[in-house]
């Protein structure tokens, strides 16, 4: 490929190649600028947007960011590709792609049908010229369902990750923010913890313990610790009831490697999770976890921005039907995202490009304490993901994870958005709240209080 160019003001901006151009047309985020890829100046972005709006569709089929022979996830892009399914845009440049994405002829059904015809590197692009309401407009139009004891992703409903982590895996304290998220209805897409240690059998206590309570209150819901996935293997292959396997990927093979992993491993762990037939309504048994930047972080991105990087590693998610896939949109810190305006559209883009791709996808609406960002700008963006059709969004106790050391959301955060805009949880958690008389007649989960009937029968049946 010769380059690209074109002349904005009395400037011509030259790019050297299809990866420089994407770069270049990226809103500014300070990952890129860490990388040396970012555009100097607004204008010079405005130039790309231009030359990669007029850019068809088809390039990305034929000139590959990351060379084919160096990187499985490209091979894994390519040889997937559902050549039928893009038929319906493969005329189109990029341009004339958002323009039909905004459109009334693209909704729900064309656009399930569009997603595996879709590579990340076209819909990162499209994403690029797209304002925030445009990204929100389109996700909001993109349904994806999966299902394993509950369902997630229906329309009109909201679910949840209960996130009760504890900094030395103390099963009281952990068994103690559990029955904390459960009183404010939180937990329907999956009760998950990140464990302080990693190993086979802190792996094991932890996944008994959420085994005991999922049983002693026959909750419709599913488990996960979120450990290595080689752990989970070893786990299985003890008898361990593991109900979904994790893992952190990313968008290169590189980067997969520093987190220890392969698709093959990713295959391997699929199927030993599936062995196990735990799904009672359907069995997608992966959960996956991203983030920009990751792949910068390790020295694996090859010179491609980070929110293109980013979407390729949904379509290694996409290969395996997760149940749940997650960004953790601010928690690598502000070397990647400044601020609350970059992580805000980061977690827009990557719910934008995830759900067009077909992938189940939630967000750990998030930051570190060293951004700049506060709780109110995260009230904001699960207010617009929420807006957007987001699967689920995680909640900690009162925002703040003791053990991992970031600002989240609370239980309290998601409850009242679901009031908020009327959206409740996935129908068999809702079902289950229902059974237990914790609904008032609006179908709301009312506020506990200390001494209530609720929480001492709760409680009791705990002890």
């Amino acid at each position: 490929m010769a380059g690209y160019a074109r002349v904005v003001g009395h400037t011509l901006h030259r790019f050297d190649d299809l990866k420089s151009l994407m770069a270049c047309a990226s809103p500014r985020r300070s990952g890129d600028e860490l990388a040396g890829i970012a555009a100097e100046t607004d204008e010079r972005r405005i130039a790309a947007r231009l030359v990669l709006a007029d850019l068809p569709l088809v390039t990305f089929l034929n000139d590959a960011l990351i060379p084919y022979e160096e990187d499985e996830v490209t091979r894994l892009i390519l040889d997937t590709h559902d050549a039928p399914a893009f038929r319906k845009v493969a005329h189109m440049t990029v341009g004339d792609f958002r323009d039909w994405l905004l459109s009334y002829e693209a909704d729900t059904a064309a656009l399930t049908a569009l997603a595996p015809g879709l590579t990340p590197e076209m819909v990162a692009a499209v994403s690029k010229l797209m304002r925030n309401q445009d990204l929100i407009a389109v996700a909001a139009k993109c349904s994806v369902i999966t299902r394993f004891r509950t369902t997630i992703g229906l329309p009109g409903r909201l679910s949840s990750r209960l996130q009760p982590n504890h900094p030395t895996d103390d099963t009281a304290g952990v068994a103690a923010s559990l029955l904390d998220g459960l009183l404010y209805g939180i937990g329907d897409a999956v009760i998950g913890i990140n464990p302080a240690t990693d190993n086979v059998p802190a792996y094991i206590a932890l996944l008994e313990l959420l085994e005991t309570v999922r049983l002693k209150f026959s909750l419709p819901v599913q488990s996960c610790v979120l450990a290595h996935v080689t752990t989970s293997i070893q786990a299985i292959e003890r008898g361990a009831p593991v109900d979904l396997v994790f893992q952190s990927i990313a968008g290169t093979e590189k980067a997969n490697k520093g987190f220890g992993v392969t698709l093959s491993l990713l295959r391997e762990a699929e199927q030993a999770a599936l062995s196990l037939k735990r799904g009672e309504i359907g069995n997608n048994v992966m959960y996956f976890e991203t983030g920009q930047g990751a792949a910068l972080s390790a020295g694996a991105h090859h010179g491609v921005d980070q929110q293109t990087v980013e979407t390729r590693a949904y379509a290694v998610a996409r290969a395996f039907n997760p149940l749940l896939v997650n960004t953790v949109v601010g928690f690598i810190g502000p070397e990647y995202l400044y601020d609350a305006k970059q992580i805000t559209r980061a977690g827009l883009e990557d719910h934008f490009c995830a759900k067009l791709l077909g992938v189940p996808m939630g967000v750990d609406v998030c930051y570190t304490n060293h951004a700049e960002a506060d709780q109110d700008d995260m009230d904001v963006l699960m207010t617009l993901l929420a807006t957007a059709g987001v699967n689920f969004l995680i909640a900690v106790p009162g925002a703040d994870d003791v053990m991992l050391n970031y600002q989240s959301l609370s239980y309290h955060d998601v409850l009242g958005l679901r009031h908020l805009l009327g959206k409740p949880p996935a129908p068999e958690f809702e079902a289950w709240l229902e059974n237990a008389g914790w609904l008032d007649d609006q179908r709301r989960l009312p506020p506990w209080k200390a001494g209530s009937r609720v929480v001492k029968n709760l409680l009791e049946q705990a002890v």
